[in-house]
């Protein structure tokens, strides 16, 4: 007589999750994969609005770095977007460092710091318009208080995009603070400990011990930073829509112009598709020091 193990194993026939999954599959390919695939199929085409589309190839992408008003708004992207990272980061981490310790009133005055980057970017726009006015905006009084001479501000080529980085950084600064905070609460206190009883002081903990701790957290900020400052439009096109001429032009604005002014929908597909990997090559970079600075920690710790 066979002795049985157990009961035998009953055999279900595996559901089909098509029913689950069709529904989340027809959502991306129509928000995500079909305006690429168009997008990339107009960017092959000479079509202005009105007129029969014709394949051009790849002319659109031919006529880029011959275009004096794309290459001059690469420019200002890079640098717009370089100082609108760098100046965060500089200023709301030593806004962390300040909020991080303990004195009366800190919780209130967190909370009036980070107020900023709540308003919507058209109502600051408005604000930093009046207070760009040569005439009658209170920054240039502000200068006349401590005997320096007045700015044209946003309507001097030579200032608009540093004055704008100004309004950036006005707003995103809290932002990057945030992250900091979150990073210095987390931070081990015997390495602190050690040092005070080395003697070392507040710059030199903060050069050795702080900043080497909380670079994973700067990282985090500068990319966050990094891809706000690159698609930043609304800012930039409410104070000076890409003005004066073309001195404040990023590749977002002369994008809208080429596509919804001038109505040339191919070569703006084209500059789109640009653009995108503009973003994509820099986000790359980012991602790239930051695992090198993982693997130079663990190297390190090893």
């Amino acid at each position: 007589m066979s002795s049985s193990t157990g009961p035998p194993a009953l055999k279900l026939r595996p559901l089909s999750y098509w029913p689950f999954v069709l529904p989340a599959l027809v959502v991306v390919l129509a928000v995500i994969v079909f305006p690429w695939v168009f997008t990339i199929w107009m960017s092959l085409q000479e079509w202005k609005v009105g007129s029969p589309t014709t394949f051009v190839g790849l002319a659109n992408y031919v006529r880029m770095p011959n275009d004096p008003r794309f290459v001059e708004a690469v420019w200002h992207t890079l640098l717009y977007t370089a100082l609108s990272v760098i100046l965060p980061l500089i200023f709301g981490t030593f806004a962390a460092v300040v909020f991080h310790q303990k004195f009366p009133l800190r919780g209130f005055l967190r909370g009036v710091f980070i107020m900023p980057m709540m308003a919507t970017p058209v109502a600051i726009a408005l604000v930093w318009t009046m207070m760009f006015h040569p005439q009658l905006g209170v920054l240039n009084y502000l200068l006349s208080l401590v005997g320096l001479p007045a700015q044209l501000w946003v309507f001097d080529p030579g200032t608009v995009i540093p004055s704008l980085v100004l309004v950036e950084t006005w707003q995103w600064t809290p932002l990057v603070m945030l992250i900091v905070l979150g990073g210095l609460a987390a931070l081990p206190t015997e390495p602190y400990e050690a040092a005070l009883i080395d003697g070392a002081s507040f710059w030199q903990m903060f050069r050795y011990i702080t900043l080497p701790l909380i670079t994973p957290f700067l990282f985090i900020a500068a990319m966050i930073r990094l891809i706000d400052a690159l698609k930043s439009f609304d800012i930039i096109f409410a104070i000076t829509q890409g003005g004066p001429g073309s001195a404040s032009e990023t590749i977002n604005l002369y994008l809208y112009s080429v596509a919804f002014v001038y109505y040339d929908v191919g070569y703006g597909s084209a500059i789109a598709l640009v653009f995108f990997v503009l973003i994509v090559m820099l986000a790359a970079v980012m991602l790239y020091f930051r695992q090198r600075f993982h693997w130079n920690e663990a190297g390190g710790g090893a």
